[in-house]
């Protein structure tokens, strides 16, 4: 993998941006100490359809809206030592 100072990237950053594009991965190194690792920008496929992804492996209760009822009013009012 090729290596280019900082001086050199700032003066060559267009065409290394393109060869990083072109999925060719370099290091910018600072004092001949490397510092970052440039690889190419891979865009998430936006077809991905996000909701629903965990459809069949969850199982939320009937009476999800209701758990903890009774704490969080109790808490409200003062009333539960574990929220004070």
């Amino acid at each position: 993998m090729q290596q280019y100072n900082i001086h050199s990237a700032k003066t060559h950053l267009s065409a290394l941006v393109d060869r990083a594009a072109a999925g060719n991965s370099f290091i910018i190194a600072k004092a001949d100490k490397p510092m970052v690792k440039v690889i190419p920008f891979i865009p998430q496929q936006k077809d991905q359809n996000r909701i629903g992804f965990l459809k069949g492996q969850i199982i939320v209760p009937a009476d999800f809206d209701q758990m903890g009822e009774n704490e969080i009013i109790s808490a409200f009012e003062g009333k539960n030592e574990t929220f004070n």
